[in-house]
């Protein structure tokens, strides 16, 4: 995968990527890598002992050898989650993960308090029940899907979309990705300003299928376009090696994540496990802005284009920005209908742009607002964004491999048209 990343790219690889080889195909590096891993987990045990309370601790044994025989057998998955809210829901920033609490309200709330989490209510479940099994079958299955007939060149169809798209631009990056973002956003939005008519005549979850079917694919590919020709037209600045500019654009990236993503308020309702609504949150981040999506944009676009500032970068961040833009007068005209007044009291306590409401005197901050925001989605969202930082090498790298490997024509499904 190394060889099909551009020299450019090839100038930010980390050090765990220079570790890859070493780390699959010597003994001696995988040894060392388990030493390594060891020590980080011996690292980890205090700090995570350092989050119960202490009376928890002292009624707490630590097993340091198998368990014998005469010791009574554990007790199921579910005895065990019990015990461990019950160990921490005393204090202790666990246990408001684990346990959300409600903040002191200045004023009576009519929307609802966001990203709500009980780890004592959540259970896998049996495939079909709307637990946890059936949301990750369910998952599964559409990134199957998306990859069998997408993805997966020689049995997709993402490479003749694209195709058709720089054949129709004559091969302009800048016009595709000016396509990309007409395209997207009317995919986007269209689908969701149709959705109250939709539901009505296919159901909730079959809407919300249809709704990701179009929409993830879209999202792919420009991603993918994105990352493979961001260096493309005038390069007015690359700050890439540039250590500095890195931390600001890791840092910006890293604070727009928890802005961009309020859909894991509810994971459930995501993939259709749970009925889909239109929720009118809030609490936490919504209490800074009512459209945390386009802030995060704002920073996201902000911290890329600092870091690599073409005329192709440049184009797609404000095609980015405009969407997200538009999305805050359509998501509250959708809000206003789904809420009426609701809507108008919460819309009266925020604001678009971000701490208005705060500095204006509409919005109190609770005095204990951080019980709003240390919840379980929230550090969710930090360990994706860790996550997602470090599978950057990956993902350059994958997007120069589809570039590379062109069109394919056809795909699976061409049997049955032929």
């Amino acid at each position: 995968a190394r060889s099909f990343v551009p020299r450019h790219a090839q100038q930010q690889r980390t050090e765990l990527e220079n570790l890859l080889p070493d780390f699959f195909f010597t003994k001696s590096a995988a040894k060392m890598t388990c030493r390594r891993i060891a020590m980080l987990l011996a690292a980890l045990v205090p700090l995570a002992r350092s989050f119960v309370p202490r009376h928890a601790l002292k009624a707490t044994t630590w097993p340091t050898s198998r368990p014998s025989a005469r010791q009574p057998p554990r007790r199921n998955e579910r005895a065990r989650s019990v015990r461990m809210m019950a160990a921490t829901e005393d204090g202790g920033p666990l246990s408001y993960i684990l346990a959300s609490e409600p903040a002191m309200q200045p004023v009576e709330l009519v929307g609802e308090d966001a990203a709500t989490f009980k780890w004592a209510n959540e259970a896998w479940g049996s495939l079909g029940e709307r637990q946890w099994t059936t949301f990750f079958a369910a998952v599964g299955t559409i990134l199957s899907f998306l990859a069998v007939l997408w993805v997966y060149s020689p049995t997709g169809y993402g490479d003749d979309f694209l195709a058709s798209l720089e054949a129709a631009c004559g091969g302009n990056s800048h016009l595709v990705t000016l396509l990309f973002g007409v395209l997207f956003p009317v995919v986007h939005s269209g689908l969701a300003s149709l959705r109250p008519y939709a539901e009505q005549v296919v159901g909730t979850r079959i809407w919300r299928v249809v709704f990701a079917s179009f929409s993830l694919p879209l999202a792919y590919s420009w991603i993918v376009y994105f990352i493979a020709h961001a260096h493309d037209g005038l390069v007015f600045w690359d700050l890439q090696s540039n250590p500095t500019a890195h931390a600001i654009a890791w840092g910006l990236s890293f604070v727009s994540f928890f802005f961009l993503y309020p859909t894991v308020f509810n994971l459930k309702e995501v993939a259709a496990v749970e009925k889909p609504q239109v929720h009118l949150w809030e609490t936490g981040i919504i209490r800074i802005t009512r459209h945390p999506q386009m802030v995060g944009q704002v920073l996201w676009s902000a911290a890329h284009l600092a870091m690599v500032g073409s005329s192709f970068t440049l184009l797609t961040m404000a095609l980015l920005v405009a969407h997200h833009l538009f999305a805050c007068w359509n998501g509250d005209r959708r809000l206003a209908a789904a809420h009426g007044e609701r809507f108008e009291v919460v819309k009266s306590r925020t604001s678009t742009v971000p701490f208005a409401a705060i500095i204006e005197g509409r919005q109190v901050l609770p005095p204990d607002y951080w019980k709003e925001l240390l919840r379980a989605p929230y550090a969710l969202i930090a360990v994706g964004t860790l996550g997602a930082y470090l599978a950057h090498p990956y993902m350059q790298a994958g997007a120069a491999l589809v570039r590379n490997v062109g069109l394919i024509e056809g795909g699976v499904l061409d049997p049955f048209f032929n």
